[in-house]
Parts: C-alpha cells; sequence; structure tokens
C-alpha cells in the first residue's frame, strides 16, 4: 500500500505540473498546435533519462524503490502527456491538419528521445 501511495501522491504533482506548464504554453502561444505538450514531453524524458542516468552512476547511490517510485513512476509518469498527445494528434487528423498531425508526432517523438539521451549524458557528467 505505501508504494501506491507514492506514486499516488508523485503523480498528483507532476499532473498540476504539467496542467501549470501546458496552460502557460497555451496562453503565450495560443492553442491551435500542441506546443505545451510537446515542453512537457520533451522535458519529462529528459528529466526521467537524468534520473535514470543518475541513479545507475558509478559512486553514487541509488535510489531505494520508494524514491524510484515517488519520483519516476508517480511524479514523473503524472508529470508526462503521452496520453494528451495522442488525442491533440486525433484532433489535428480529424480537422484535417495532416501536416499538423505529423509534425506533432516526428516533433514528440524525435526530440523526448533526444530529451532522455541529454538526460542521461548529463547525469554521467554529474556523476564525475
Amino acid at each position: 500500500m505505501h508504494s501506491y501511495l507514492l506514486v499516488a501522491l508523485g503523480s498528483a504533482f507532476g499532473g498540476v505540473a504539467r496542467f501549470w506548464l501546458s496552460t502557460l504554453f497555451a496562453q503565450r502561444l495560443g492553442d491551435a498546435f500542441p506546443w505545451g505538450t510537446i515542453v512537457v514531453n520533451v522535458s519529462g524524458c529528459f528529466l526521467i533519462g537524468l534520473a535514470d542516468g543518475w541513479m545507475r552512476a558509478d559512486g553514487h547511490p541509488t535510489l531505494g524503490p520508494g524514491a524510484r517510485q515517488l519520483l519516476m513512476m508517480g511524479l514523473l509518469g503524472g508529470y508526462t502527456t503521452f496520453s494528451s498527445f495522442g488525442l491533440q494528434t486525433l484532433h489535428l487528423i480529424d480537422n484535417g491538419r495532416w501536416l499538423g498531425a505529423a509534425c506533432n508526432v516526428t516533433l514528440s517523438v524525435a526530440a523526448c528521445l533526444v530529451a532522455v539521451w541529454l538526460g542521461q549524458l548529463c547525469a554521467q557528467c554529474l556523476s564525475r
């Protein structure tokens, strides 16, 4: 039961952070294209890569299972928004915006993979 509470607590904070950042981007750039979702997904991928790399780094103590559940499954799981990504991409397609949908998929997937890689590189640099 303890693990579930940790994940729930982290998810609550992650969800609030996602909502805040997505809303901020929508207010600044409009909501015709899901920039906020892309920023959340890329930054979430970077952070999960950083956390994973940090936890695996030689010479650093790894986080215990509770901390990992709180941070990676809860906070970052609640923060990243691939379900929103899928829905927004489908809405772009439903509205005949095929190019926008293709750009959203391509940009999101490529940028998130690069962000995870960069997060792991940063963790390696920090562990030296």
